[in-house]
């Protein structure tokens, strides 16, 4: 490894409720205007860690997402066979973060004990509360605890030298972020900001766990980015406009930094 950290947004998927009839009661990803989702490479030569694994084309049939390639295909483009990832951080169990697990078949997959916990309890028996949720992707979380690729952590921690995890929650019990050191260090925010402009008023995505930890986490991704860093937003459009693509071919995919 050289200590250089690459961080790249693979966009996979998107959602445009401009274009729909949507009604009050429908999931709040529907009323917000155009939505990209995002799986994000955080890399140093052949040591790779993706962070999150993105829904499949069933999950986009279901929620009426538009499927703009596989992750795992979005992975192969950049040169990564999804057998060869060594390390996932799973920043949340929702269905746009944790689908598709079975495709890592080598990979430790890094997770906060809040979330399972969260998952798994006592609070998904509340419609509202689980509908961000896939019972199949809970399930395949669980059967990874048991073929031992899970690693639980409490809190933050290392993950290498330059990258580490922080517990956020908020929008999710156990959601965590990632902060990778570079010239100028990003944070992969992940869905403790879906959107740059809900942090720029103080605002909150309507969907959570704890409102008030949703807004003490802007702060808290502030503090983590310091006065130069980068605060990578996760389902925000303007990240393909903002940063450069890897390649002319590939406009879905950025180098962040």
């Amino acid at each position: 490894m050289s200590g250089r950290w690459e961080v790249l947004a693979l966009r996979y998927a998107t959602l445009d409720s401009t274009l729909l009839s949507v009604p009050l009661d429908a999931d709040v990803h529907d009323r917000m205007g155009r939505m990209d989702y995002f799986v994000w490479v955080v890399r140093d030569g052949a040591r790779v860690i993706l962070v999150d694994t993105g829904f499949s084309e069933a999950a986009a049939r279901a929620r009426g997402r538009t499927l703009l390639r596989h992750p795992v295909a979005a992975l192969a483009s950049i040169g990564i066979a999804a057998e060869d990832v060594a390390d996932v951080v799973i920043t949340h169990l929702h269905y746009d973060h944790a689908g598709n697990l079975a495709a890592f078949p080598n990979a430790r997959f890094h997770l906060q004990d809040k979330e399972m916990t969260f998952a798994t309890g006592r609070y998904m028996v509340h419609k509202p509360i689980r509908r961000p949720f896939d019972v199949d992707d809970v399930v395949a979380a669980v059967r990874l605890v048991y073929r031992e690729q899970v690693v639980f952590h409490d809190g933050d921690y290392v993950l290498a030298p330059g990258v580490a995890a922080h517990l956020i929650g908020g929008h999710s019990m156990g959601l965590q972020v990632l902060t990778v050191e570079g010239p100028r260090r990003v944070v992969v925010a992940s869905d403790a900001l879906h959107l740059t402009r809900l942090m720029d008023r103080d605002d909150a995505f309507p969907v959570l766990f704890d409102y008030p930890a949703t807004l003490e986490g802007y702060r808290r991704l502030r503090e983590l980015a310091g006065e130069d860093g980068i605060i990578l937003p996760g389902h925000d459009p303007e990240v393909l406009s903002l940063w450069p693509p890897v390649a002319a071919s590939d406009p879905d995919t950025v180098r962040i930094g």
